[in-house]
């Protein structure tokens, strides 16, 4: 009789130590994002937390996930994204979640909604599969207040682009950007974006910025960027660091010290990147500044002078001759809305196509009358190698897709939407070993979330946002090219946004539980 009811005790006691969990993943190599080695573990996930990692044989769950094989890390987040007027077209952000990326943060380059409230709150009711950060973009803002005019603000205009900054930042805007290749960016100087740099520095955010040139005059370029910085007293974030051009090959010996020199004199300066040898970005750029102020009437009417329309055209070529070429191969059309059979066409290859002479002064002339019809979005060839490999081995710089949400088959973007974390994985980190993969998971995990402080994301902990990718590493690959854009990566077995399995098998299930992050918001 005793034995039975000792027998019987026991039982609550042995119920009580099994746990339950909405999702149980088992026996993966768990990444936990800190880039120290993997262990093999168990992580349960609960009302979208993480609420245990290590030998869980006691907890029982409703999905138990079997990772024997794969690798368990935090779910990547991207922080330099164009995401702006895609949410609708495309809420379920395949091409990110098949990437692996469970957080982006938009608003880069100066661009970026005005009223961040209202879109957060868009956001919010139309449920992406993504989180969602916002930058306040410079341009936008400047835009709102004066248009595209060529000159300096004065001081109503200015005050009232701080109260714009201002309020972005209250509504939880992770910081500010610029774009100051563009316009009207490009016609700011380096004291007003200084004095607005300061507002949401009040706030505690990050100065993230297209720097004004990336090419022969990048050191300068630079020190503008860790200037303000340094005016401002916030931390810095130069996007898409790299050379661009033949004639700058080789100068990331050059960048990559300047960013270490500023670090050791106290600045938080980091940099992000994308791991391909092309950007892309508008055609307007292969044009003068001065030429785009004040909208395309305003600009056609420029071009349709033929004192205008030739001294463009020289200026477009003297840039050819630096980057050492004979022809406009290298930019390659993305996406033009008048002629969807440029698409994938470089300029010396649109040029052929409306029959006209294979020579650089033809080829400057489709570029004009392109940019008179709207412009286009372009891909840019004219980095190196050696370059992209010397960046990617700074250990504080991050990996950036610098992409919208893309639509399937819109289009012949840039594959640097599809694939960048996948060919990091695949390309630099398995083949190339350029760099360890967890040294390559921390750049995309606890790095970015530290850098735009988003509180209890990045990390593999109890109490952490359940945000977990589980793959492949010797699977993991990118398929989308610049011939083929439009393929998603491979090897990412299983994507979990705030808990909630978005990526199931390989496929996505349509789960759309990404959330709005903003700057200091509550855990």
């Amino acid at each position: 009789m005793k034995k039975i009811l000792f027998v019987l005790l026991l039982q609550p006691i042995a119920f009580l130590n099994a746990q339950q969990a909405d999702i149980l993943i088992k026996n993966g190599k768990i990444l936990d994002g800190t880039g120290n080695s993997w262990f093999y573990g168990d992580l349960a996930v609960q009302n979208g937390k993480i609420v245990a990692i290590g030998k869980l044989a006691k907890w029982t769950a409703t999905k138990t996930i079997d990772a024997t094989g794969l690798m368990v890390a935090p779910g990547f987040i991207d922080v330099h994204t164009h995401i702006e007027g895609d949410e609708r077209r495309q809420p379920t952000a395949d091409n990110f979640i098949y990437d692996g990326v469970t957080t982006v943060v938009t608003g880069n380059c100066g661009l970026s909604q005005v009223n961040l409230g209202a879109y957060f709150r868009m956001i919010d009711s139309l449920r992406v599969s993504i989180n969602v950060a916002s930058l306040i973009g410079h341009n936008d803002v400047r835009k709102a207040v004066m248009g595209s005019a060529n000159r300096d603000p004065n001081e109503e205009e200015m005050k009232k682009m701080e109260a714009i900054v201002a309020q972005a930042m209250r509504d939880g805007a992770v910081g500010m950007s610029t774009g100051l290749i563009y316009i009207p960016g490009t016609y700011s100087k380096t004291e007003e974006v200084v004095r607005l740099a300061k507002v949401a520095s009040q706030y505690n955010g990050v100065y993230a910025s297209h720097m004004r040139d990336e090419a022969d005059s990048v050191t300068q370029a630079i020190e503008e960027a860790l200037h303000i910085g340094r005016e401002a007293k916030m931390p810095v974030e130069i996007s898409h660091f790299k050379l661009s051009g033949q004639q700058n090959w080789g100068r990331s010996k050059e960048t990559i010290p300047m960013i270490m020199k500023a670090r050791q004199e106290g600045l938080d300066v980091t940099i992000d990147q994308y791991p391909y040898t092309a950007s892309s970005t508008s055609l307007s750029t292969l044009l003068p500044d001065w030429v785009l102020a004040d909208g395309q009437d305003s600009i056609n009417a420029r071009l349709a002078r033929p004192d205008v329309r030739k001294e463009v055209k020289e200026f477009m070529l003297k840039k050819l001759k630096k980057r050492k070429l004979k022809n406009f191969s290298y930019p390659v059309v993305a996406s033009y809305r008048p002629d969807s059979s440029f698409n994938g066409k470089s300029i010396e290859e649109v040029n052929l196509q409306l029959g006209r002479k294979h020579k650089a002064m033809e080829e400057a002339e489709t570029i004009i009358e392109m940019m008179e019809k709207g412009g286009a979005g372009m891909v840019f060839h004219g980095m190196g190698d050696e370059d992209v490999k010397r960046i990617m081995q700074y250990p504080f710089n991050m990996f950036a897709s610098d992409a919208s949400i893309r639509v399937w088959g819109s289009g012949n973007p840039h594959p640097r939407g599809y694939g960048t974390n996948a060919r990091v994985l695949g390309k630099y980190v398995r083949e190339e070993k350029v760099i360890t993969l967890e040294e390559a998971i921390r750049r995309m995990t606890s790095l970015p979330a530290q850098k735009f402080q988003l509180h209890n994301r990045g990390l593999l902990r109890e109490g952490y946002a359940a945000d977990i990718v589980v793959f492949d590493e010797q699977k993991v690959a990118d398929l989308s090219t610049y011939n083929k854009p439009h393929q998603f990566s491979t090897g990412f077995q299983y994507v979990l946004v705030n808990g909630k399995l978005t990526l199931e098998e390989g496929k996505h299930n349509g789960t759309r539980a990404g959330a709005v992050l903003k700057l200091n918001q509550a855990p």
